[in-house]
């Protein structure tokens, strides 16, 4: 056979009768076998790790907006308050009024609030789940390398 033809062979995964390899050759295919399996693995685990990433950040995002909008139904839950004391103490002019706006404000920045905080956890808890897929192949690594790996 030339060089060229051997080359080839060579290259493409033969199946080939192990009783005729040596020790060698053996450790040699199953040394290869694993240091591309712990890559794949490993690549896998980064793309995992920032897809949770992600979401922790969409999450963090949200608590954040949550946050900002409580400050925001404080704020207006307390200018209802004081309105509705200077009302209730007043002489009953257009007082009431401005008091009861400031509490409509406040009862939507509530509401956004509470929709930002169930979505902000919403997020978390699917990033919390970790990575899935890695953990799975991960575990079957040492059947694998016994020859007795599940499908």
């Amino acid at each position: 056979m030339s060089e060229q033809t051997q080359r080839s062979q060579s290259d493409k995964p033969a199946q080939r009768d192990v009783s005729e390899a040596s020790v060698g050759e053996l450790f040699s295919e199953i040394s290869r076998d694993l240091s591309t399996l712990i890559r794949q693995e490993i690549a896998l685990a980064k793309a995992e790790t920032t897809q949770s990433a992600k979401e922790v950040g969409k999450g963090a995002g949200m608590f954040g907006g949550a946050a900002w909008a409580a400050h925001f139904l404080l704020l207006f839950l307390s200018l209802a308050l004081w309105w509705a004391i200077g009302a209730w103490i007043g002489d009953g002019g257009d007082e009431p009024a401005l008091g009861w706006s400031a509490l409509i404000v406040a009862v939507i920045w509530g509401i956004v609030a509470a929709v930002l905080a169930a979505r902000g956890k919403k997020e978390t808890q699917r990033a919390r789940k970790g990575m899935p897929q890695t953990a799975e192949t991960v575990k079957k690594i040492p059947d694998a390398l016994k020859g007795q790996e599940s499908s």
